[in-house]
């Protein structure tokens, strides 16, 4: 079993920055890839960010590219996702996922990821 636990949510003002963790336990974390996903009230998960195990290449959704970085400390089995210049519109809560196919190609799609977290409020004030 896998237990992905996601932190450093909270409230910011638009302009400002968040950096989100997601710690996690039970496997070799270093061997899979990891994803960030989102969703907004009332509206569908969407992904953010992900990044494969086996070259550390970030993907990143265009509504977010340029202002978000996920990056991953394998020795301390955890994930990150630095939040810069947020706008009201990245309010939504955060949920870290876990791909155990190995095929390093960092999805976008939510059906890849086997594991995820329970999810982190981000709210951004206008």
């Amino acid at each position: 079993q896998v237990q992905l636990v996601e932190s450093g949510g909270g409230l910011v003002q638009a302009g400002g920055s968040l950096r989100l963790s997601c710690a996690a336990s039970g496997r070799t974390f270093g061997s899979y890839d990891m994803g960030w996903f989102r969703q907004a009230p009332g509206k569908e998960r969407e992904f953010v960010a992900s990044i494969t195990w086996s070259s550390n290449t970030p993907y990143y959704a265009d509504s977010v590219k340029g202002r978000f970085t996920i990056s991953r400390d394998n020795a301390k089995n955890t994930v990150y996702l630095q939040m810069n210049s947020l706008k009201p519109e990245d309010t939504a809560v955060y949920y870290c996922a876990l791909d155990m196919s190995r095929t390093a190609v960092g999805s976008r799609n939510e059906r890849a990821y086997d594991y995820w977290g329970r999810g982190t409020q981000v709210t951004v004030s206008s």
